[in-house]
């Protein structure tokens, strides 16, 4: 096709002048953004929010469940739409930014999840849904910046270096809020046992209400380089009216998407399994709480291993994207997702893989030490090896599909494949959890999303 043809000669020249402070500032987007993932979505605030601010865990699970849905849905709708008006009008770091101001007010007003204060559990839920918006809309400008800083051939390298950076941010910020600020209620002490740096009143659980607002600073300090180096895109010709010109565009692409066929069939892949594998995520850290009856010291720690794995399956990931090719890797790294969820499910308080029996956890034994804790941890581990280059290589591909004219508009529709049907596996997990009682036989849905992806994603021509 000649617009791949145009885009691996302008795009590879104008990559190879990108300096090493601009990728670096590239890079560092995903280590700003990572701790509301790793504090808030799934290890600190969300276990805190569902067992402990709300009254009991079923219904915490279920409208953190509905809250999440809602706000991906937004954000799945409007990421189209506002990368054909970006597309149009040329510039990317203006999103950006303003997509950063609702990420961080939406991480400040978590502070505000009292314990005892039920009636501001909707306030809570509203701050939640902001930030998840403005993360995952501030994510489709940047993710589209990457075929004009390197040449094709090392996209899945900077793909992986992003996510690994963006794991390392998540480990680093995991090991501060739960070694030196968060505190268990019970104890007073962090998980390494110390006192919390910040003198903080353990009773209302300043510690796990710091979260939201340690995030949002952290987001602040480092997204700042991408914005003093990283250029934006290489000037071309824009129009004055770009709102008007970018829904234009994304009627017209939307009336043409047979031509795409191939990207069509990868998004509604993406759309289906990037639903299952950012369920099991979110949801995980809640279920492990609930099973054992982790605290913070558990749950830092359950945190920090994964991300280590998450890490290292990032790195090596991008180096197989280069080397066998984007589709090959989500394959079989779905494949291994997938085996490993079941495992994770197949743990409960005194069973593994679903049948064998175990000894129970017991109150005040040390950490990890039974054996379904121990099960569980080894799953959750494989989890962590096969997210990231899932999520890795999913964008090189897109990357590597695209015309360069629709780089952004279709990432905005990647980020709507990813988010579209993200309301609809929270959501079933909240329907199922309310109508069983069943933590476990909520958070299964997501297998269904998961299998179907990769079932389409065979049906994808990758060159």
């Amino acid at each position: 096709m000649g617009g791949r043809s145009r885009r691996d000669a302008s795009g590879d020249a104008t990559a190879e002048r990108t300096g090493t402070r601009a990728l670096a500032g590239w890079v560092l987007f995903d280590w700003a953004t990572q701790p509301f993932y790793t504090l808030v979505v799934t290890f600190l605030f969300a276990p805190y929010f569902v067992n402990s601010f709300m009254p009991d865990s079923v219904t915490g699970q279920a409208l953190w469940a509905y809250a999440t849905g809602a706000a991906e849905l937004v954000a799945a709708l409007l990421a189209p739409i506002l990368g054909a008006i970006a597309d149009a009008g040329g510039k990317r770091k203006p999103w950006i930014a303003a997509f950063s101001v609702l990420l961080v007010v939406g991480l400040a007003g978590l502070w505000l999840a009292i314990p005892g204060r039920g009636d501001l559990a909707i306030l809570v839920l509203v701050c939640f849904s902001l930030a998840t918006i403005g993360s995952e809309l501030g994510t489709v400008f940047t993710n589209a910046m990457m075929s004009s800083l390197v040449p094709e051939k090392k996209l899945g390298t900077l793909s992986g270096i992003g996510w690994a950076a963006g794991y390392l941010g998540g480990l680093a910020s995991l090991a501060l809020m739960a070694g030196f600020v968060v505190a268990e209620p019970s104890s007073g002490k962090t998980l390494l046992g110390l006192d919390p740096l910040v003198p903080l009143n353990a009773a209302t659980r300043q510690g796990d209400r710091l979260v939201g607002p340690l995030s949002a600073l952290w987001y602040v300090v480092f997204v700042i380089p991408l914005f003093l180096f990283t250029p934006d895109r290489p000037s071309g010709p824009t129009t004055p009216t770009p709102i008007s010109a970018g829904l234009a565009l994304l009627a017209k692409t939307a009336r043409e998407l047979r031509r795409y066929k191939t990207i069509a069939f990868f998004l509604i892949a993406r759309m289906l399994y990037a639903d299952g594998l950012g369920a099991i995520f979110a949801f995980g850290g809640i279920y492990a709480a609930t099973v054992f009856g982790w605290g913070v010291a558990e749950l830092g720690l359950f945190g920090i291993i994964l991300t280590l794995a998450a890490t290292i399956g990032a790195s090596l990931g991008g180096v197989l994207d280069d080397r066998a090719g984007s589709k090959t890797v989500i394959v079989f790294t779905l494949l291994f997702f997938i085996a490993a969820s079941i495992g994770v499910l197949s743990v409960d308080r005194d069973h593994i893989l679903f049948v064998l029996p175990v000894e129970a956890r017991l109150p005040g034994s040390a950490l990890f030490a039974s054996t379904g804790e121990q099960v569980y941890l080894a799953f959750a581990i494989l989890i962590g090896l096969a997210a990231g280059p899932i999520q890795a290589s999913s964008r090189t591909l897109l990357a590597r599909l695209s015309p360069p004219d629709k780089m952004t508009e279709f990432f905005g529709f990647f980020s709507f494949s990813g988010k579209i049907t993200a309301f609809a596996a929270p959501l079933a997990i909240g329907v199922v959890t309310a109508a069983t009682g069943s933590q476990r036989l909520g958070i299964a849905t997501s297998l269904v999303f998961l299998v179907a992806g990769l079932l389409l994603l065979l049906r994808v021509r990758a060159k």
